[in-house]
């Protein structure tokens, strides 16, 4: 007798943190290990938002808030997206959750059913495909390599869609790759969906804050699609607020509507204080914003440097979020100490065990040929890190 649910048995485990936990092990046995697996930026919360949690505490928000967030920051929210990226929404069309994830396993919950096909460009975040499994949909992987900066094309996009074709997820900027789609690439992708008129798009826009090539573009911009687009969202990322879990979504109103109903039956609504800490981050002084940025630019510029010095990787540059994804090719079928390097989560684990140096393989993204690396961390554990690289995998024959 099986005493777990096919569902949950269909799962894998999230790589990324199964190798924060073997670097963390590591560490437990006096290890000096730089851990660049997770996606988290290295920052401290800044201190106006910190103090008005604080205030939240003293004022006594200790209660069950509405399923779907307060009303104030859904207010926020939509005075967001009205600024910062000329998107019109009303507090009804906003769903406040437990982190991104939540809002990201809201809408595929709400709109996938059985077989259903959920079209996700490769390399991908690893819970994309879980989340699908979860609502028993399909994945269709649209891969992209290194040589189109892991960006899918119109054509590989319409040749993707079928009749099953329930939704397209879209990350930009990417985790794992850190690429960014411009306007004139998003509105090509509009271009397609446009002409299928049951295929939503999830967009996955929690990196929006950590871009390099000036302001984020949305997909939900071009208003023949509109109504057919879901933006996810959050603070973690952009206000170095990962532990606080709120994440959100703007959405039509029936998606919202659902939303709100299926978080109503298994979680409720989120923290109170942490509402009132994320409405403090879009309400005040958004300084903090572009000055990690700014950090997250050097340090990219700085890593895509020195992975470019080490023989055998082929680097990208990439636009936003806090990754490079290098293409380790070249290393598999080499060998140390008896060991064959087979896969880029070989790699990765040679490089935990030889360097001290924790990565995630591109396995878990789809990619088989690219490690991850977080630059999510100082300058100095970059150098630092890297060198170790170099000179770990200058021992593989």
């Amino acid at each position: 007798m099986e005493l777990l649910s096919t569902r949950l048995l269909a799962l894998s485990p999230s790589e990324t943190f199964a190798m924060a936990q073997k670097s963390n092990e590591l560490k437990a046995q006096g290890f000096d290990v730089i851990n660049m697996s997770v996606g988290e930026p290295d920052f401290y919360t800044p201190d106006h938002i910190k103090e008005a949690a604080k205030k939240a505490v003293e004022d006594n928000f200790s209660f069950y808030s509405p399923v779907a967030g307060f009303q104030d920051l859904k207010k926020a929210i939509c005075e967001k997206l009205q600024r910062e990226n000329n998107l019109e929404y009303t507090p009804a069309q906003i769903v406040v959750s437990g982190g991104a994830k939540q809002s990201l396993c809201n809408v595929i919950l709400s709109i996938i059913d059985k077989d259903d096909e959920v079209i996700i460009p490769s390399p991908y975040w690893v819970s994309y495909p879980e989340m699908v499994k979860l609502a028993e949909g399909k994945s269709v992987y649209v891969h992209a390599g290194i040589e189109q900066d892991f960006k899918i094309t119109p054509q590989q996009l319409e040749e993707a869609i079928t009749p099953k074709t329930k939704a397209l997820i879209l990350c930009s900027p990417s985790n794992p790759t850190g690429s960014v789609y411009t306007k004139n690439e998003l509105a090509a992708l509009a271009a397609v969906i446009e002409k299928h008129q049951n295929v939503y798009i999830i967009a996955d826009e929690i990196y929006e804050h950590i871009n390099y090539i000036g302001e984020h573009e949305s997909i939900a911009q071009f208003t023949k699609i509109f109504d057919r687009v879901v933006i996810v969202n959050g603070v973690s990322k952009g206000y170095a607020m990962t532990g606080w879990r709120i994440g959100w979504i703007a959405a039509p109103q029936l998606i919202a509507s659902a939303c709100t109903m299926l978080q109503g039956q298994y979680t409720s609504g989120p923290s109170s204080i942490s509402q009132k800490a994320a409405l403090a981050a879009y309400t005040g002084d958004q300084s903090c914003v572009g000055e990690m940025r700014t950090a997250f630019e050097r340090r990219r510029s700085l890593i895509v440097d020195l992975l470019r010095e080490i023989p055998g990787l082929n680097v990208n540059n990439p636009m936003g979020a806090f990754y490079v994804f290098p293409e380790c090719k070249s290393y598999l079928g080499k060998s140390f100490n008896g060991k064959t390097i087979e896969t880029a989560t070989d790699v990765a684990m040679y490089l935990l065990e030889e360097a001290h140096v924790a990565c995630v393989g591109g396995d878990a993204f789809g990619a088989p040929g690219c490690i991850r690396f977080s630059y999510a961390t100082s300058d100095d554990n970059i150098k630092k890190a890297i060198a170790r690289v170099k000179t770990a995998l200058e021992k593989l024959v």
